[in-house]
């Protein structure tokens, strides 16, 4: 291991990230939106409309990755967007960014769970055990396994990740060979015009989730100005060509009516047709590869982004205690596995994905604000074009809208929370905060910080 990465940073949590584990981590292995999850779209918008949201959706993380690659150098620790919201706009704005950030990566933790457990049942189900069948005892130790790897065992070993990757995706194209010949009848590609078209599109921001997530899962980048986006933007590249190909096997063998509406394992229901017992197994252990991955990294992420929370003070000095033996916050993971544990018993699959889809929009959104307030704030380290910020508030614009047409009631929920969040971190936790150790950027301090 390179001498970089076995430095540590505060508390002394371990330093792990290059550019390649970025795409290793958040495309070869966090599959998992193109094995579960985007189907849902079809029931928002039709065939044609799910497959075009994955690749509208691409377009917002080709904008995330051009303004890595404009701030990363500015930044005085590799923390992501949250150390970039901490000075630019100061702890309130650093306390949501970083909140939905656990929001998000907890429901990646939550549908992870959810698919897993729903694919064990089917599988005890085709063995013959039908008392089995209940896919909660699944969840739950899925979850448990989970919290124990990341609070007690060791690091995998690097060879790991494109191993499993590579099963996930030999899974993904062995479906796409020998997927069965179309037997369906043609089917709308856009039943309910352009407004289905834009209600299908935040199912398609849900494929690119795990590639914000990876960029964040580490205390280090090499090179720093390089590695976030270049990883996302390869990244991205393979989910596209993989959820591409699962769009096309699986909405030419099963109807619309299920994929958009019932189907939690679109691939493995699909490879149960091909009426091989080779490619349901091999598309079986890549699903639960991919489930097992985003859940993972969605668990360890919240847990790190919890940690920094707690270690600004904007949450209780409880959830910034270190695991002196394993170097990891195992609190604050913990504390993420209960809220993953939640959800996943008792929300379905789609509305745990709204909620994280919701979760990583008002996130996002909240970086292309703060991009736009240090062109203002710092005029003099700020040369970078503000359009790839602009274009990103459209895109989550339409998100919101999107989220709006089919989930009215959960888009105020989330916004009431935000709002809610907000005013106890200003009226409460603010008391805790040491403003002024916060900036630590050598830049000219912005009147009133």
């Amino acid at each position: 291991m390179a001498q970089n990465e076995k430095s540590s940073g505060p508390a002394g949590l371990l330093r792990i990230l290059v550019a390649a584990r970025i795409w290793a981590t958040g495309a070869v292995l966090v599959l998992f939106g193109a094995f579960s999850g985007w189907n849902f779209a079809i029931g928002k918008g039709g065939t044609t409309a799910a497959l075009i949201a994955c690749w509208v959706a691409a377009a917002l993380v080709v904008c995330l990755a051009l303004i890595d690659r404009q701030t990363r150098t500015n930044q005085a620790a590799p923390d992501g967007h949250y150390t970039h919201a901490k000075h630019v706009c100061g702890p309130l704005m650093a306390f949501n960014v970083g909140l939905f950030q656990v929001l998000g990566s907890a429901m990646m933790a939550a549908a992870g769970a959810i698919v897993a457990g729903a694919l064990l049942a089917t599988a005890a189900r085709m063995s013959g055990l039908e008392r089995a069948l209940d896919q909660r005892p699944f969840v739950l130790l899925f979850l448990l396994a989970l919290l124990w790897r990341n609070t007690r065992a060791a690091a995998l070993p690097r060879f790991i990740a494109p191993l499993a990757g590579a099963v996930a995706l030999t899974g993904i194209a062995a479906l796409a060979v020998a997927a069965p010949p179309p037997a369906l009848a043609p089917q709308a590609a856009l039943p309910f015009g352009w407004i289905g078209l834009l209600a299908a599109l935040h199912f398609g921001l849900w494929l690119f989730l795990g590639l914000d997530s990876a960029a964040r899962d580490a205390q280090a980048h090499r090179p720093p100005s390089a590695a976030p986006p270049l990883g996302r933007l390869a990244g991205a590249l393979t989910l596209l060509i993989a959820a591409t190909l699962g769009w096309l096997v699986s909405t030419r063998a099963l109807p619309a009516e299920y994929l958009g509406h019932a189907a939690a394992l679109p691939l493995f229901d699909t490879a149960r047709l091909a009426g091989s017992g080779a490619l349901v197994w091999l598309v079986g252990a890549g699903t639960l590869i991919a489930a097992f991955a985003s859940a993972d990294l969605g668990l360890r992420d919240a847990g790190r982004t919890l940690f920094r929370l707690g270690q600004d003070n904007y949450l209780p000095g409880w959830f910034a205690e270190v695991d002196p033996h394993s170097r990891k916050p195992a609190r604050a993971v913990m504390f993420a596995g209960a809220l993953a544990l939640v959800f996943a018993l008792g929300a379905p699959l789609d509305q745990v994905i709204t909620t994280a889809v919701l979760s990583g929009l008002l996130g996002t959104s909240f970086v292309a604000l703060n991009i736009l307030a240090q062109r203002q704030r710092f005029p003099a380290v700020s040369g970078f074009s503000p359009l790839p910020a602009a274009l990103l508030l459209v895109l989550c614009a339409l998100g919101f809208f999107a989220v709006f047409v089919g989930y009215g009631g959960q888009l105020a929920l989330m916004i009431g929370f935000a709002i809610a969040a907000s005013l106890w971190f200003h009226f409460w936790r603010y008391r805790f905060v040491t403003r002024g150790a916060q900036f630590t950027l050598p830049w000219p301090r912005p009147k009133g910080f």
